[in-house]
């Protein structure tokens, strides 16, 4: 399997193997570049699917099938919602072609559906930390730069949460796997740079738990989310310049969905705070259009 993005994937010259299935991710359907990505794919013989949320858009018309989202209208720019339905959609799709090749059973799907229904269980719990949320932006709305870390699932949610913060508050974000932080990222910090780091408690949390002292040694404030109750992650803060967001368990590959959510909510705070316009921030369109 391999990840492109749309704008890029013409330009590489793929190559497409007759069982290639080619998976377009559009909330609008009409993204240009995702549309050219699909027609080189198809014209090198791929297969394909389109993972979208507008019913009878130009990728749904074009592709063999289609994975709706039923998010409802995106009313803002920067999509929330629609990012959100296309994680859970892509964990069926995966259920889906587990089963379908036979090295994921009857059981072992059980297992993940159970999973995904207790999903708006989490989802409610997790709202119950915007209060603390809104005290983050407090503090740190008038910052120039934010840099967020996360490893394996969640290091494309932490480019996520950067890239929410810029869209509509207009700071500089930048998300970064946090193993890399020392190849760079690390020359930036200072008692300026906030840092939010995405440390669910899983197989690399004492790396994550490294990557907070790092930060600390140089200066840091630390946004840290992390699994409920994990007393290891709070003794490594400092509470009263540091803020740690606790959040409901949920199983590893639903994880991301969970920790996105408050990303979203402080990316809305600040914008808030800052007083921009949150549903139409500046130079940015609702579907690009053009290349």
């Amino acid at each position: 399997m391999e990840v492109d993005y749309g704008s890029e994937y013409r330009y590489r010259h793929p190559i497409v193997a007759p069982n290639t299935l080619a998976v377009v991710i559009t909330q609008s359907g009409e993204t240009a570049d995702t549309l050219a990505a699909l027609r080189e794919a198809k014209r090198r013989g791929a297969c394909s699917i389109s993972i979208c949320n507008v019913v009878g858009s130009m990728a749904t018309r074009e592709t063999d099938g289609t994975v709706y989202t039923h998010a409802g209208p995106e009313i803002g720019v920067a999509s929330t919602k629609a990012f959100t339905s296309q994680l859970v959609a892509l964990y069926l799709l995966g259920l889906r072609l587990g089963q379908d090749r036979g090295v994921l059973s009857e059981e072992s799907s059980k297992a993940h559906i159970e999973a995904l229904l207790l999903l708006p269980q989490l989802l409610t719990q997790t709202l119950k930390l915007a209060p603390q949320v809104e005290e983050i932006a407090a503090r740190f709305h008038n910052r120039a730069d934010f840099l967020y870390l996360g490893r394996g699932l969640n290091y494309p949610i932490a480019l996520e949460g950067a890239l929410k913060l810029k869209e509509i508050s207009y700071i500089h974000a930048e998300g970064y796997p946090a193993g890399e932080m020392k190849h760079g990222p690390i020359a930036l910090i200072d008692e300026e740079m906030p840092v939010v780091i995405l440390a669910p408690r899983d197989a690399v949390f004492e790396k994550m738990i490294g990557n907070m002292q790092e930060v600390k040694a140089r200066g840091g404030s630390i946004v840290a989310l992390t699994t409920h109750g994990d007393s290891k992650l709070a003794s490594t803060l400092d509470l009263s310049r540091d803020y740690l967001l606790e959040l409901p368990s949920a199983s590893e590959l639903l994880t991301p969905i969970v920790m996105v959510l408050p990303l979203q909510l402080l990316a809305y705070d600040i914008a808030v705070r800052r007083g921009c316009d949150v549903d139409q921030p500046r130079n940015l369109a609702k579907s690009v259009t053009v290349e």
